[in-house]
């Protein structure tokens, strides 16, 4: 990448957090305001898209699935009504704001001239990690016990056992190439939503290259805002 391009790219970042800022949808507190998660991916598209066309594909597909409902899990991080927007969104921030340290270094290292990234792919990938969890889940409802000691059901999410999956990165992947047909040659985000599980979402025949994946760095960086998003934030 050219200097010019290195900085275009870290100032997306920039501008992109201050919309993050902006709309707080997630506070330094751990509190969340459901309300501001929809504008603010709405700002962030138009901010990454600049009036292309999928900016139109990309919102109406987070519109018509239940994405703004979801959650992200059954039992751990974001287990709850909207818990799948908040978890993207709080792995969207944490790719930019890892975006600079992360990719800096990168640039220094022997095959940092190999690879051109933007931070429209930077958000898509983030974007869509987790395309593959909308429509995934259904609510069951289970008898437990109150405070005053009556039984009561209890709503609870569960897997859907009519799913399809070709695997949690893959089938993301699939949907993203559906939503915003110009990725299909953008190889660099579709590895880092294929691989953004790292080892716990690939069978057995493709663990032997897996650390071919990590030469891009943008499998780095989305596994990195995953993780720290679930368990620094809970998100």
């Amino acid at each position: 990448m050219t200097d010019l391009e290195k900085n275009d790219l870290f100032t997306d970042c920039y501008e992109l957090l201050d919309i993050f800022k902006e709309y707080a949808p997630i506070r330094d507190d751990g509190t969340y305001m459901l309300e501001a998660v929809k504008p603010c991916y709405e700002a962030m598209i138009d901010y990454v898209f600049k009036g292309d066309a999928e900016a139109e594909r990309l919102k109406a597909f987070l519109d018509n699935t239940d994405f703004w409902q979801a959650p992200a899990s059954t039992r751990f991080h974001g287990n709850f009504k909207g818990g799948l927007s908040l978890h993207t969104m709080m792995v969207i921030k944490q790719s930019f704001t890892f975006a600079k340290a992360i990719l800096e270094n990168f640039f220094t290292c022997p095959e940092g001239n190999k690879y051109t990234i933007t931070a429209k792919d930077i958000f898509v990938a983030a974007c869509c990690h987790d395309f593959c969890k909308t429509g995934f889940y259904g609510v069951e409802y289970r008898n437990t016990k109150d405070i005053t000691g009556n039984w009561v059901k209890q709503p609870f999410y569960k897997t859907r056992s009519e799913n399809r999956n070709l695997g949690h990165g893959n089938e993301s992947v699939l949907m993203m190439i559906e939503t915003l047909p110009s990725m299909i040659s953008n190889r660099m985000v579709i590895e880092a939503v294929s691989r953004h599980m790292g080892f716990s979402d690939l069978a057995e025949s493709e663990t032997f290259n897996y650390s071919n994946f990590l030469q891009n760095p943008l499998v780095v960086l989305l596994q990195l805002a995953d993780e720290t998003a679930a368990q620094w934030f809970a998100c």
